[in-house]
């Protein structure tokens, strides 16, 4: 019987919650469940595994993560709109960093057709990149540049991986501005035409 209060959704939040405290990779069921005050097999009345665990965290995160994201960009068009997407995706990574692991781990195929969450990202995101004048498939490669920066200069920056004296800061501001100028001027695929 399940305990009295106790839901999936406290199990998740309860579960980010300790991502951002000691790593992602290190939420285990076990130590969901002492978290919460329960034996582990209390916790599969609620969830299935670890993996369906690390799976309902990620949609929760990647929620939590476009809902910032949207709400900064809301009003913006073009440069504005990157240099707020990027602001708001730094922060959160910055900020919650078990949380924004878990956006980055690979969801079954079948989960992300029928998710809301990653519906509503992709609208975002290729919102703010169809300002550019993009079409696919140059909007797909420039998600995946867009992500491929931000989440390569988050996990360096939180590593630590940046020695040099320059602010941090004004290297971000400078990398956003050269994808604002990339995306300005980005190559468009060659369509094939029939003569």
């Amino acid at each position: 019987m399940p305990r009295a209060g106790l839901t999936p959704h406290r199990i998740v939040a309860v579960a980010a919650d300790l991502a951002d405290e000691v790593g992602f990779e290190k939420v285990t069921l076990s130590a969901v469940a002492r978290r919460v005050g329960v034996k582990d097999a209390s916790l599969y009345a609620h969830v299935r595994s670890l993996q369906d665990l690390r799976t309902r965290m990620a949609l929760l995160a990647g929620g939590e993560m476009i809902d910032r994201i949207a709400a900064a960009v809301a009003g913006r068009a073009g440069k504005d709109a990157l240099v707020a997407f990027a602001g708001a995706y730094r922060e959160f990574a910055l900020r919650r960093p078990g949380r924004y692991a878990a956006t980055q781990i690979r969801i079954d195929q079948a989960l992300v057709v029928d998710s809301s969450v990653m519906r509503r990202t992709a609208e975002i995101t290729y919102g703010m990149l169809r300002a550019y004048g993009l079409e696919e498939p140059d909007l797909t490669d420039a998600v995946r540049l867009l992500r491929s920066t931000f989440h390569g200069y988050c996990a360096l920056e939180a590593a630590g991986g940046f020695g040099a004296p320059r602010d941090v800061q004004r290297s971000w501001d400078k990398a956003v501005d050269a994808l604002h100028i990339t995306l300005m001027h980005w190559p468009r695929e060659e369509t094939d035409h029939d003569d």
